[in-house]
């Protein structure tokens, strides 16, 4: 029998020396030490040695099945070395001069999020951030959603296992964690830690359960407003938001407020668009935005007095705006990284 194990080392090391992928490796792997192998048949056959030989032999097949094991190794390490300098192509010649002296650019949505950001740092309004994760307390008990509200489903909010815990992120009780979204719960933070007048915008990454399309991404980024303070009106939501809006797409644009709902803001209203330098969406109305005045409720639940502090809010999605200056019409374009996209910006 020791002639056979030599001679499977021997038929291996051959049958190795001409391996040219895993496929074939893998074959020979089977017919050597798999269950119906060579080696494997010559292990069946201790049975019938003498008892006193059988450790002995049972010594030179476990070196011989290592040695085995130690040339499947080598020649699998070999293929992939193979495999990797197939795919790294050339070796690279450092003495050459470079291809090109390219200048990287800002990506179009963290343009146009700075853009309004700016645009609302020039008339007051400071920049309010938190973490992406969020508790169920701050993203909807805080804002007034019930808990039968649709978008607390399992079916539009992203969910964290119930056992998870952050110990960075503060939550009120043992309520369930969440990726948010919207970027109001960052103006619930705000208003919790600082006392009114406040001025502040949320620019940040949101997250919904949507099935991903030319409008719908499952991650996109919002640009929310809060301004609470003393006799603050719905004259002064709409000054603020023509000013924005004006700032955004040109003097010449038109803007109405049309009554619509949210849970957060009583009255709420949907905020549309008519202007004649918007491409195809030219001297049409179109949607661009939600606000409202802060329901007492929401200012009520935070610790401020809604006899004597009343504010705006105002949420804007900043894939939306983008959309809309460059006429682009699908937002998958934003998150695929071509360079032809993106070097047009």
């Amino acid at each position: 029998m020791q002639d056979q194990l030599q001679a499977i080392l021997g038929k291996t090391e051959a049958a190795l020396a001409s391996i040219e992928g895993r496929p074939q490796l893998d074959q020979l792997k089977a017919a050597v030490v798999g269950g119906n192998g060579s080696l494997t048949a010559v292990m069946k056959g201790i049975g019938s040695l003498p008892k006193e030989d059988r450790p002995a032999f049972g010594q030179v097949v476990n070196k011989v099945k290592s040695q085995l094991e130690e040339m499947f190794k080598e020649c699998g390490a070999k293929l992939d070395a193979r495999e990797d300098a197939q795919a790294l192509g050339s070796p690279v010649d450092v003495s050459l001069p470079p291809p090109g002296d390219y200048v990287g650019s800002l990506h179009p949505l963290t343009q146009v999020k700075r853009q309004i950001v700016s645009i609302f740092g020039r008339i007051g309004f400071t920049v309010a951030e938190a973490s992406e994760v969020e508790s169920e307390w701050y993203c909807f008990d805080a804002l007034n959603t019930p808990e039968d509200h649709p978008a607390r489903d399992e079916q539009d909010t992203l969910f964290f296992p119930a056992d998870t815990r952050f110990g960075n992120i503060e939550r009120r009780e043992e309520e369930a964690y969440m990726l948010r979204t919207h970027t109001s719960s960052v103006q619930i933070r705000t208003m919790i830690g600082e006392k009114p007048p406040i001025r502040v915008i949320a620019p940040g990454r949101c997250f919904r359960r949507d099935t991903v399309d030319a409008t719908h991404s499952a991650n996109f980024h919002q640009t929310e407003g809060l301004y609470v303070d003393r006799k603050v009106t719905i004259k002064d939501l709409r000054a603020v938001l023509d000013h924005l809006l004006r700032e955004l797409f040109g003097k010449e644009v038109k803007t109405r407020l049309r009554p619509s709902f949210f849970p957060f803001t009583e009255p709420s209203f949907e905020v549309d668009i008519f202007s004649s330098n918007l491409g195809r969406l030219s001297n049409k109305w179109i949607e661009i935005m939600g606000c409202g005045m802060v329901d007492p409720e929401v200012l009520s639940e935070v610790g401020i007095d809604p006899q004597e502090w009343t504010g705006y809010a105002f949420g804007l999605g900043i894939e939306r705006v983008a959309m809309i200056l460059h006429g682009i019409d699908d937002i998958r374009h934003f998150y695929q990284n071509d360079l032809r996209f993106l070097s047009q910006f």
